[in-house]
């Protein structure tokens, strides 16, 4: 089987196939990232990442993973996105969520309440600290991953998800419809979290 790398320098000298191989392999992972950060743009912000990067290819030097690379691609895409958005409004993502930057944009189907609950809960996180906890839980990355795709410094990232996970129980308190939801729903976290990952952010799509 053909690396990524391999993969896009093909694709850069004119292989559409190479670029359709690519595009196949990690599609699912790259619209997992944009499915609840968005609002229906997914599809959309998905091409804009593997175009860039195509075009951000000479950047890339090797000392980290293509999946990091491509993550990275697509938080500068997710950024533009919004900003591009929000017209003349400022756009801090360290203070403001997915939830106050389009309320009601996304519907969070699912097809057990605390997917719902958890996913919801997570559009009301500051986006970079949502970022930094889905890159955590759904793609199982290190810190020093994380920093590399968000750029920031490793000890950073980890207090990111330190304050995300804290954070992560007030919203979930917000949007549940009773104690007993919110506990199931705390105390299965990483078991739901694995399982929306297999099955993607709208299951019951």
């Amino acid at each position: 089987m053909a690396e990524d790398i391999e993969l896009l320098d093909r694709w850069r000298a004119g292989d559409r196939s190479a670029g359709e191989q690519l595009f196949d392999r990690h599609f699912d992972t790259v619209l997992r990232f944009f499915r609840n950060k968005t609002t229906s743009m997914a599809d959309d912000l998905v091409q804009q990442t593997f175009l860039g990067c195509v075009e951000a290819r000479d950047r890339f030097r090797g000392h980290s993973s293509f999946r990091t690379f491509l993550f990275s691609i697509a938080h500068h895409v997710l950024g533009k996105h919004w900003r591009g958005r929000v017209g003349d409004r400022l756009v801090d993502f360290a203070e403001q969520s997915v939830h106050d930057l389009a309320p009601g944009a996304v519907t969070v189907l699912g097809f057990r309440h605390e997917h719902r609950v958890l996913t919801e809960a997570l559009r009301r996180l500051p986006v970079e600290l949502q970022v930094a906890l889905e890159l955590h839980y759904w793609e199982k990355m290190t810190s020093a991953e994380i920093g590399e795709v968000v750029g920031a410094p490793e000890g950073t990232v980890k207090t990111r998800i330190r304050r995300a996970r804290q954070l992560l129980e007030q919203c979930m308190a917000e949007v549940a419809a009773s104690p007993g939801l919110l506990r199931s729903t705390l105390d299965g976290l990483d078991r739901w979290a694995a399982e929306i990952r297999e099955r993607g952010f709208n299951p019951g799509t």
